[in-house]
């Protein structure tokens, strides 16, 4: 429901009609409204200024978001379609949502992105297009707005919004300089940097990464640490520092808006279905993932 990289953009009153009144499963949807964002660019364009990635916060405001998720929302209450907003970004939009039922009763709900919690909009002038990506990072006070939601439950997952472009699509000109962040190697490391902080319990880090994720979307015996689920673990050393350097970067793309940032923990070991994928530097991708199920 809002353009990013591709051509999945669905905005017609008649499909989005369809989809929700249809829709036996899940919806999940990027909210922004594109005749917003497409009147601040032609805006900002008239007056003659060279588009910087500053510029993008300003595009893709507070308005298009909160737009474009109330619409999804409307069509929601009006099916009682189960519907999962992606990727909230701006405080405007936590009034969309609830805490006053839990997560596994909710039929609308919402994640929030590590990159939105961690970067403002005084970061463009230092990592520039590095930090572009859709919906924009904006103004310091919708990063806290989005902290308090996530602790007090209006915001269900912590997400990442995972997008790996190359360092010369993110170099180039704005407008075609490609959004999106490489985040899933360091996300984890990330929380655990706000959990040294005080900002958030290492209990709330597993349910909102792991616990929620799995309620939230159904999947069958994963999410937790329970007999009989399969082993999708993660072992960290909180006595060890991770700094983020070009050498221990394993994103294919090979940069990151975190280089020189230094982690308050380690990642030792990882297991996917019970195998030891990785330990201590060294790797054994033998034996490939296995296909999600679901409850449902």
């Amino acid at each position: 429901m809002g353009s990013s990289t591709g051509n999945l953009l669905v905005d017609s009153p008649l499909a989005l009609n369809k989809i929700f009144s249809e829709s036996e499963v899940l919806i999940a949807t990027h909210c922004e409204d594109e005749k917003i964002i497409r009147q601040n660019l032609e805006r900002i364009k008239a007056t003659g200024k060279e588009l910087t990635a500053a510029d993008h916060p300003i595009i893709r405001n507070e308005e298009a978001c909160y737009e474009s998720s109330f619409y999804a929302i409307q069509f929601a209450k009006k099916y009682n379609t189960r519907l999962h907003i992606l990727h909230i970004s701006t405080e405007k939009e936590l009034q969309l949502f609830t805490n006053m039922i839990p997560l596994k009763d909710k039929r609308i709900t919402a994640e929030v992105c590590v990159h939105h919690l961690h970067f403002t909009s005084d970061d463009y002038e230092r990592l520039g297009n590095q930090v572009k990506c859709n919906p924009a990072i904006k103004s310091p006070n919708n990063k806290e707005a989005l902290w308090k939601g996530l602790l007090d439950n209006r915001l269900d997952v912590i997400a990442t919004d995972h997008a790996p472009h190359t360092w010369a699509e993110k170099n180039e000109p704005y407008e075609k300089a490609h959004a999106g962040l490489p985040l899933v190697q360091h996300s984890l490391l990330l929380m655990l940097h706000y959990y040294q902080e005080g900002r958030i319990s290492l209990q709330k880090i597993a349910g909102k990464m792991s616990h929620a994720v799995a309620d939230c979307f159904q999947v069958k015996e994963r999410g937790y640490i329970r007999e009989g689920y399969h082993a999708d673990l993660v072992i960290v050393d909180l006595n060890q520092q991770t700094k983020v350097t070009k050498e221990n970067i394993l994103y294919k793309c090979g940069w990151s808006p975190l280089e020189g940032f230094e982690f308050p923990a380690v990642i030792t070991h990882t297991f996917v279905n019970g195998h030891l994928v990785y330990g201590n530097n060294t790797w054994n991708e033998s034996i490939k993932g296995q296909r999600l199920k679901f409850e449902r």
